[in-house]
């Protein structure tokens, strides 16, 4: 009997440190995302604030927090696909997203106030609305980017954000085309990858969902890498987004970010030096 006992006091006692040790996304929030901060020159001392509510992080917000929307923090399951979710709200602050997509509809709000004829306005106004909606789509592909950037930089697995985005809900029109979901995005960050940092995409990730999307992409990039022209035109696109990714980073350094972050010349230098030369 009192060895019957001290089985099960045993097995109480590791079971506890097992339950103690649950992994928690949100808990890892303010670990991980001092590290993508630190790693990269950024102001550690940075609040992170889960919200329920989706939430924009923009240049105007002077009080020092990044909000990171718990519903996304659902689709991540270790330490790196939660660094893929912060590195991606931090992408969208460097590129200036917020910024940009405010001055847009100021100016085309206003041209369309400035028209007497009804139709012209109504044209003016979903102009707007249409110039709005391909920003948001290509802002977020390039956040996607940055935040891989910055993801390398801090030690993170940057295929984690592929991750991550094909858990999430997809449009219909992946749906339609039977793609993973977030294609267009997902695929914009494997294609920058195997240009830019090719020993990435070559150490992979060790998860079910990594793989069954490199079983869809790979006939396509077989295709091509047997056709030269398609082949040069992808390196051609790469190496400009290469360049178009380090203008932005320098560009926010310049201005000293409007919100009081400091990106010093240590972001630029390192993510302009780390990306691989092939």
């Amino acid at each position: 009997m009192k060895k019957i006992l001290l089985s099960l006091f045993l097995a109480a006692s590791l079971a506890v440190p097992s339950l103690a040790a649950t992994w928690s996304a949100v808990d890892r929030v303010p670990v991980v995302g001092k590290q993508v901060l630190s790693k990269n020159s950024l102001p550690t001392t940075t609040t992170f604030v889960i919200t329920d509510v989706e939430v924009t992080n923009s240049t105007s917000n002077e009080n020092n927090k990044l909000y990171i929307n718990k519903t996304n923090l659902n689709y991540t399951g270790n330490d790196n696909e939660v660094a893929a979710v912060i590195a991606q709200e931090i992408g969208a602050l460097v590129n200036a997203n917020a910024s940009k997509k405010k001055l847009v509809s100021n100016i085309t709000s206003a041209l369309a106030g400035s028209f007497v004829d009804t139709s012209l306005e109504t044209t003016a106004l979903a102009a707007n609305e249409f110039t709005l909606n391909n920003m948001s789509e290509k802002d977020q592909m390039n956040a996607d980017i940055t935040g891989v950037d910055l993801m390398i930089q801090a030690g993170y697995n940057p295929l984690a954000m592929i991750v991550v985005l094909g858990k999430m809900p997809g449009s219909t029109m992946d749906i339609l085309k039977s793609q993973p979901n977030n294609f267009k995005r997902t695929m914009y960050i494997y294609d920058y990858l195997a240009y830019n940092y090719p020993s990435k995409v070559k150490a992979g990730y060790n998860c079910q969902e990594y793989k069954n999307f490199l079983t869809y992409i790979q006939p396509t990039i077989d295709e091509r890498n047997s056709n030269s022209k398609k082949l040069a035109k992808w390196e051609k696109e790469q190496a400009k987004l290469k360049q178009e990714r380090a203008k932005q980073i320098a560009k926010y350094k310049a201005t000293g970010g409007l919100n009081g972050w400091d990106a010093s010349y240590t972001i630029l230098k390192n993510l302009s030096e780390s990306a691989e030369v092939k």
